[in-house]
C-alpha cells in the first residue's frame, strides 16, 4: 500500500457514520449487509448512506455485489488487512518482543 492509499482510506474512516458502517459490515462478515439495512440499522437516510458506501468502496474499504434487487455490501478485508500492514510495517524497528502486544491483541478477534 502506498501513502496515497493509506490516506484515502483513513480519511474515509475518519467520520463518524462511516467508521459505524464500515465496523458493522465487519461484524457481519461474510454474509454482507444490503444497503437499506445498514442504512436503518444506523438510522441514516438511504441517499446519504449510499454516499458514504461510495466513499468507503472508493478508499478500497467495502466491496458491493447485486444479489436481485439489493446491493450487498461487504468489508473489505483484503483492504482491511492491507491498511494494517502498512500501519504496523516498521512496528519497533524490527524489535519483535516490542510488537508482541500488538499481535497478541489482533490474533484472538480472527
Amino acid at each position: 500500500m502506498e501513502n496515497d492509499s493509506a490516506i484515502t482510506a483513513l480519511g474515509a474512516l475518519a467520520q463518524g457514520t462511516r467508521l459505524d458502517v464500515f465496523r458493522l459490515l465487519v461484524r457481519h462478515e461474510p454474509d454482507g449487509m444490503a444497503a437499506g439495512d445498514i442504512a436503518r440499522q444506523l438510522d441514516v437516510p438511504q441517499n446519504t448512506m449510499s454516499a458514504h458506501l461510495g466513499i468507503l468502496a472508493r478508499a478500497g474499504l467495502v466491496r458491493s455485489e447485486r444479489h436481485s434487487r439489493s446491493i450487498i455490501y461487504r468489508a473489505d478485508l483484503d483492504g482491511l488487512r492491507a491498511l494494517t500492514l502498512f500501519l504496523v510495517k516498521d512496528c519497533c524497528a524490527g524489535n519483535a518482543e516490542l510488537c508482541a502486544p500488538l499481535v497478541a491483541e489482533l490474533a484472538p478477534c480472527c
